[in-house]
């Protein structure tokens, strides 16, 4: 089983996103176990204050390091697997498909989510990866974890229905997903490929290996700086 505990001020906010969907199911398989942690049930204060003022002075509060690193500590022994340590944190490495691919490999993942004007730095002790999900400011950790959790699960084998659901979607071999259709053929004049219809499994990989290659070059230059491509992929490219 795939453990993540995450570390909150807000286990509430999990309740209804993890009751959902594939993450839902993939619980009620036993293939994942999701577990938010309240931070506040570490604190030894009696109004449960998990905040101070930042030494040196400033604007805002400051996560305290004590309820924190209590939290892990209890997290880590409750599942008693090698732990990876993640603060959502918007100074950390921008995740990317690459990282959900390398997390989904681990047993066990503990999400810190950091909420105030930040978290003591002593935190950082404790923690293998500061990850951020983009350059903007949020709330708090909370949504960061939710992505980080959706995109890291679906790669465990047994989550999604088909094994080659995965290998399949953006960002899976660095390219933007090729275009998708259903029924019906044609819908208010907008007809579906007909490369498409016509049964040639040869023809059609080459139509959606050209089409994502199309797609990221267009939409995503920077990621097609990065790909490799082979002489067959410059030809689809040409045609």
């Amino acid at each position: 089983m795939f453990y993540i505990h995450v570390l909150t001020l807000f286990p509430d906010f999990f309740s209804g996103p993890l009751d959902v969907s594939i993450i839902k199911r993939a619980r009620e398989k036993n293939i994942l176990n999701v577990e938010p942690i309240d931070i506040r049930d570490f604190s030894h204060d009696k109004h449960k204050k998990v905040d101070d003022y930042p030494y040196g002075g400033g604007c805002g509060m400051v996560m305290k390091p004590e309820p924190i690193f209590e939290a892990v500590e209890f997290a880590k022994e409750s599942c008693r697997k090698k732990a990876r340590i993640i603060l959502l944190s918007p100074q950390g490495k921008l995740f990317n498909q690459e990282m959900a691919k390398e997390f989904s490999k681990e047993d066990h993942l503990i999400l810190i989510c950091g909420h105030y004007e930040g978290i003591d730095e002593r935190v950082k002790t404790l923690i293998t990866d500061e990850v951020s999900i983009g350059d903007y400011i949020l709330t708090g950790g909370e949504t960061p974890a939710l992505a980080i959790i959706d995109a890291t699960i679906r790669l465990i084998p047994g989550v999604l229905g088909s094994s080659q659901s995965a290998l399949n979607e953006s960002f899976s071999e660095g390219l933007l997903e090729y275009p998708q259709y259903t029924r019906p053929p044609v819908y208010r004049g907008l007809e579906v490929p007909q490369v498409l219809l016509s049964g040639n499994h040869k023809e059609i990989e080459l139509f959606r290996r050209k089409k994502a290659l199309r797609r990221t070059l267009e939409q995503r230059p920077d990621l097609f700086k990065k790909l490799e491509l082979s002489e067959q992929d410059k030809k689809l490219l040409e045609s």
